[in-house]
């Protein structure tokens, strides 16, 4: 008697982070016996080889099976081509699941058509939350977990606001974060930052050793409007006053800065401005800076991790174990706060002082025995 087909899970992706995290997952359904088949599909919504095409490489991960070719747009006009061009893969495709990652357009968009479709929706990533909804990404979180069948949470706090939304506790699965799967796995990888330093012709900027920092922006809040814009490249000219700072440009920041006609707020001996960094060569500037600088959820996490001290440039955090595990401070827009928390780490305070539970390189394990024991306790029907 013939083995059966096994079970498929329709995988999307559409940002950087996205594929930092679905990289182990896919390895982990090829992985499992048996094994779970995937199909991945790429939105598109970020673009081109700094943005996504060196993240397939780096990463290992398969080229995509389809790719949606969205672009940019504003969020209706972004999340509504990206339902447009979905609903027909996955009426193609016609998998078991559709497993979506984080808090971007692409996973609100591909959870609504595949709910709507009546396909069980799985969230990696559920239940974190800032309490900002002038974040899209929080509606995004949201409205995702809503839509979801299985809820596979990275910290404690993922739950809580889960149960407290009405949520079913049999269907949250506290994993692990897999962002750290990729990190562990890549780490020993990593670009050493003298490779970029001497690609960039800028080696004398870093003395061997010494002290520097990384830094970046790109949320609203922080680069959208000329004040605040002015105010985030005002700030960071004041902190390569105390420290060297590698900025490794998002598109939105540098298209933002070039709107307002502020580019020469970024002229400063102290400060080496580059594209988007690949996977292994940001890896690698992490690894040895002395702080990181950000408004970006996941290089919180991973700053934790790395044991590297963290500032981030917002009021609050959707991922409010890295402030208890001691290494992330937030500063919000209070200039004289940032300077002071800066000087502070520069004298060696405020590093990570523990490694959040199951932060371990397994959670995308974890994610592959859940899904399978789903599959065989249920028709994979929503209930």
């Amino acid at each position: 008697m013939p083995a059966p087909a096994p079970r498929s899970v329709l995988c999307v992706v559409g940002a950087r982070p996205n594929f930092i995290k679905m990289a182990p997952i896919l390895n982990a359904f090829a992985a499992h016996q048996p094994r779970i088949s995937t199909t991945l599909v790429h939105t598109g919504q970020h673009f081109g080889e700094l943005m996504n095409g060196q993240y397939f490489s780096a990463l290992d991960m398969p080229r995509p099976n389809f790719n949606l070719a969205v672009g940019s747009g504003s969020h209706a006009q972004q999340t509504g081509e990206i339902m447009q061009r979905f609903e027909p893969v996955l009426d193609r495709v016609a998998p078991d699941a559709v497993l979506v990652a984080g808090d971007v357009n692409s996973t609100l968009a591909c959870a609504l058509v595949a709910q709507k479709k009546g396909v069980p929706v799985l969230h990696v990533e559920a239940g974190l939350r800032s309490f900002d909804r002038r974040m899209p990404e929080e509606i995004n979180r949201l409205l995702t977990d809503q839509l979801s069948e299985l809820l596979f949470t990275s910290e404690a706090s993922g739950r809580a606001n889960l149960l407290r939304e009405g949520v079913d506790g049999r269907r949250i699965h506290f994993v692990g974060n897999v962002m750290i799967d990729s990190l562990m796995r890549n780490a020993a990888l990593a670009v050493p930052v003298e490779t970029l330093l001497h690609k960039t012709g800028r080696s004398a900027m870093f003395k061997r050793g010494a002290a520097y920092a990384v830094l970046t922006v790109h949320r609203p809040s922080n680069v959208d409007s000329a004040i605040d814009l002015r105010r985030t490249l005002e700030l960071i000219s004041a902190i390569t006053r105390r420290v060297p700072v590698i900025l490794p440009l998002h598109p939105r920041t540098r298209a933002a800065i070039a709107t307002h006609g502020l580019e020469a707020l970024l002229e400063h001996a102290g400060l080496l401005v580059t594209e988007p960094l690949g996977y292994l060569e940001m890896l690698g500037a992490m690894k040895t800076a002395r702080v990181i600088i950000t408004d970006s959820g996941g290089l919180q996490e991973e700053a934790t991790v790395l044991g590297v001290s963290c500032i981030t440039l917002r009021d609050r955090t959707e991922r409010p174990i890295t402030v208890d595990c001691g290494g992330n401070i937030l500063v919000a827009g209070d200039r004289e706060k940032t300077l002071r928390v800066l000087d502070e780490i520069l004298r060696g305070m405020h590093k990570p002082n523990a490694r959040p539970p199951l932060w371990d390189g397994a959670a995308a394990a974890r994610i592959a025995a859940a899904t399978h024991d789903w599959f065989n306790q249920t028709s994979g029907r929503p209930s």
